[in-house]
């Protein structure tokens, strides 16, 4: 890829993913220090005035505009970083793409996989940088399992397990947001919380071939948002008056096949009280084991065969030293990192790639295997059938 310079960001988005990003941005060039590419954080962009302004002054940017199709225009802007609802995934990268813009974007990819080859498809197009916003890929001890896989610790790969439950929403009076609406969200849980799965999935093991999926509903009506709008930049909201439908589902869960053999359960939900942001993965191979749970975000349990017999038995690897994937930019050893640092190594990431020339992964053509199995596990569901990936073009 040519070399090229960039100088400004302009970030479509300005909640929970918008301050995460923000943050990064900031944090960025005082823990990578030696990234010659840091982008000006330029403009934000959201659809009301008032709160997009004081978003804009909170989080470090330059000015602020309601406007994305003109922030997009504008000869200034370099990188359109996309933080708003998957509604509008498609119709700004696009957009980007075709006025030359490089092109950060938050997941899920898109609402559907015809949306998400729309995006790849300009991206490659127009010869722009394309990324997705998978940061679980970014935590060390997750990138360290990469590398053991890699290395064959593992052997050969036989299960892929993993669950992604939360219980922001188990109250049935809670208000309809845009993540309970089909046309705003595209799904429920399967694309907010399988695609990090499924990213992780396809990341660690390999593409996946085949899915059979189940989706259920527990709350089929909640009410309609009201109480003004906010600068909010958590999952919470206001009711108003009436209810309305619930038209996404409330819980997915999966089987998967993959294409080197490996067999996967996924299992996804806003209904698992207890559970705030609880991620979990176990691969289990012919010569070993890794196991990763997010809420202990700076371990890595291992397990090998080939250990004696007498020492074997699950590992806990603190992934904190300086042989760890990304580590030796944080703190010395022992010294913990947490969530909002997955995203400044994900935008280090991003940003190097402008001065090592490497494309960055995953890009716009991996958010549309992923969402080719999103979009197969919903059409599962509905037949009760089996549904080959390579068929959801």
């Amino acid at each position: 890829m040519p070399d090229k310079k960039i100088k400004n960001v302009g970030m479509i988005g300005y909640g929970f993913m918008g301050k995460a990003h923000s943050h990064a941005y900031k944090d960025v060039p005082f823990f990578f220090y030696d990234l010659s590419t840091i982008p000006h954080r330029k403009v934000l962009c959201g659809r009301t005035e008032n709160l997009v302004a004081e978003a804009a002054e909170k989080f470090g940017w330059e000015d602020h505009s309601t406007d994305w199709e003109k922030v997009v225009e504008d000869p200034d802007i370099d990188v359109i970083d996309i933080a708003a609802p998957p509604f509008m995934h498609n119709e700004i990268a696009v957009a980007a793409a075709e006025a030359g813009k490089d092109v950060f974007c938050e997941k899920p990819p898109a609402l559907n996989v015809s949306e998400a080859k729309e995006m790849n498809d300009a991206a490659e197009k127009a010869g722009v940088r394309s990324m997705m916003g998978f940061n679980y890929r970014r935590v060390p001890a997750i990138a360290y399992a990469k590398e053991l896989i890699e290395q064959g610790y593992l052997g050969e790969i036989r299960h892929f397990r993993a669950v992604y439950l939360q219980d922001w929403c188990m109250d049935p009076d809670f208000p309809i947001t845009w993540h309970f609406r089909k046309e705003k969200a595209g799904s429920g849980p399967t694309g907010g919380l399988h695609s990090h799965l499924v990213d992780l999935a396809r990341y660690l093991v390999g593409d996946i071939q085949e899915v059979t999926g189940l989706t259920t509903n527990f709350v089929e009506e909640r009410p309609v948002q009201g109480g003004g709008e906010q600068l909010e930049t958590k999952l919470t909201a206001t009711g108003g008056e009436g209810r309305a439908e619930v038209t996404v589902e409330d819980a997915a869960s999966f089987l998967a096949k993959f294409e080197g053999g490996a067999t996967g359960t996924f299992e996804a939900t806003h209904f698992a009280s207890g559970r705030k942001n609880h991620q979990r993965f176990e691969i289990n191979g012919s010569k070993g084991s890794l196991e990763f749970d997010l809420e202990k975000l700076n371990r890595l349990k291992v397990y090998s065969t080939e250990d004696p017999d007498s020492r074997r038995g699950f590992k806990d690897i603190m992934v904190t030293e300086d042989s760890h994937p990304y580590i030796e930019s944080w703190w010395p050893p022992g010294h913990l990192i947490g969530y909002a640092n997955t995203f400044v190594n994900e935008f280090a990431d991003f940003f190097s790639s402008y001065d090592d020339g490497i494309y960055p992964e995953p890009d716009f053509s991996d958010g549309l295997e992923c969402q080719k199995v999103l979009d197969g596990v919903l059409q599962s569901a509905d037949t009760g059938s089996w549904v080959k990936i390579e068929e959801m073009d």
